[in-house]
């Protein structure tokens, strides 16, 4: 990593989840942009080297070894950011871990563990940086991660998909709680080449192609929006700078050479029945008003080239 920007010259940012993979990246462009940081892992290990990537390059950083969730390790990601660097400006809420498996095998602490870590983590670590927001009167930056699970759905992912999907409700609630206080909130939505995407036999040539250090084909990177943590870290970097003052509420979809923007939701068609609906109105209407408008679920994603699929990447 090599320090050159520095739109965040000053600020102080904590990244939960900041060890590796797209965390890491956030960090690091953060840090690249100016702002000192505070790294979050579990393992001191992973920790102290995530440290050290910033620290080397010549930027600020410290750690704070703590798994995400609880009011406790909240307060000590600010409290530590405060203690370091004398205030805190950016929040990046990006910790999290999978349990994945089919609804009816799932277990409660599968649910549990899932919803913990990214869902009550995103509230507690966002509650004490707008605690800490308000006090200072300055403003801030909140960035919360989603994914197109929370969007769209995925098979196994009952428990991933409610956290991410809460995930974006609390961002456009707080969007608005925290806008007298000039502090924005937004989601983003990454796709991208990390240890979750490993074991997944849609992406082996991609992420081969990323670990040897060469550039995704095009139809990674454009048809699927698709690369490396480092391709995201520039939206997480935007969205935290003065730039990117006027935006907030939003949903931002980056990977590859891709960006999008969300749509919140919103109603696809409407029909009145004078007196209210009834089972027999319905069962004789319903297919006729909503039939070709009903919705469709999970990510459809188009069918690799020859050259792409599995057994020809071996």
């Amino acid at each position: 990593m090599t320090l050159t920007g520095k739109v965040l010259s000053g600020k102080v940012a904590i990244v939960t989840g900041s060890g590796r993979g797209l965390g890491l990246a956030y960090a690091q462009e953060l840090a690249r942009q100016g702002a000192s940081v505070v790294i979050n892992d579990v393992d001191q290990l992973i920790a102290d080297d995530a440290v050290a990537s910033i620290t080397n390059a010549g930027g600020q950083a410290v750690a704070v070894v703590a798994p995400v969730g609880s009011t406790a390790t909240a307060q000590q990601l600010v409290a530590q950011a405060v203690e370091s660097f004398g205030r805190l400006d950016i929040l990046v809420t990006n910790a999290g871990v999978l349990r994945d498996t089919v609804v009816w095998k799932m277990t409660d602490d599968d649910f549990d563990t899932v919803i913990n870590v990214h869902l009550r983590g995103t509230f507690t670590c966002v509650r004490e940086a707008a605690i800490r927001f308000r006090e200072q009167g300055e403003g801030g930056r909140i960035i919360c991660i989603g994914s197109p699970t929370g969007q769209r759905g995925n098979f196994g992912q009952t428990n991933y998909a409610a956290a991410k999907a809460g995930i974006v409700g609390m961002v456009r609630t707080w969007s608005m709680e925290l806008a007298p206080a000039n502090v924005t909130v937004n989601a983003v939505v990454p796709v991208a080449a990390t240890a979750m995407t490993d074991t997944v036999p849609f992406f082996k040539a991609f992420n081969d192609a990323a670990a040897r250090g060469e550039t995704m084909p095009p139809f990674a990177r454009r048809v699927l929006g698709y690369g490396t943590a480092q391709d995201v870290a520039g939206v997480v970097g935007f969205l935290a700078s003065d730039a990117a003052a006027g935006i907030t509420g939003q949903v931002v979809g980056s990977g590859g050479d891709r960006i999008q923007l969300w749509s919140h939701p919103e109603v696809v068609a409407t029909a009145f029945e004078t007196g209210g609906w009834t089972v027999e109105t319905l069962s004789e209407d319903f297919s006729s008003l909503f039939g070709d408008k009903l919705q469709s679920v999970g990510e459809k994603l188009p069918e690799l080239p020859a050259e792409l699929q599995p057994t020809a990447a071996k």
